[in-house]
């Protein structure tokens, strides 16, 4: 008798597979990216983008027309781009980077109203690409941010990057 009421007990517990876990169905994955609604949220999912190389939730960032501005002290000129080679340049930096490490330092301008914002922040952004290569860059980003109403989310519409890389 007692093997009949075991049996299904056996049963069900022999199917768990110690080694799959559940999925985590908590409110801690949700807080990985932050409500782009704010401007703190915008520089939270740019972190995770760089962070999890993940270049769907980094294309959500930038506005369609979109401008990258860096200074090439070589030519001593400034190079420009937009948006699709944003993207391109972005996804070869996130595929062959072993990983990237970007921390957000003190705001230093943050002036607009509550549909256009230029925002510069400081940063350190450490790219290993292996062991053996690792560059650290230290520098400021100033961000020009857009948004059709203060209810939909800010889009990076121009990036100055200020690093002296």
């Amino acid at each position: 008798m007692r093997f009949f009421i075991f049996l299904p007990l056996f049963i069900f517990v022999s199917c768990v597979n110690p080694f799959a876990p559940g999925l985590d169905t908590s409110a801690e994955g949700s807080e990985l990216l932050g409500d782009q609604r704010t401007i703190e949220g915008v520089f939270q999912n740019f972190r995770y983008a760089y962070t999890f190389k993940d270049t769907a939730v980094y294309s959500r960032l930038l506005d369609e027309n979109f401008v990258f501005v860096y200074r090439d002290y070589d030519k001593g000129q400034d190079v420009s781009w937009g948006k699709i080679d944003e993207m391109r340049a972005t996804y070869g930096l996130f595929r062959n980077a072993q990983n990237l490490d970007l921390i957000w330092n003190n705001i230093v301008v943050d002036m607009g109203d509550s549909v256009y914002r230029n925002v510069v922040r400081g940063f350190n952004l450490t790219i290993t690409f292996n062991p053996a290569d690792i560059i650290r860059i230290d520098g400021r980003a100033n961000f020009i941010l857009q948004r059709s109403s203060p209810s939909q989310p800010w889009l990076i519409v121009f990036w100055r990057d200020e690093s002296n890389y």
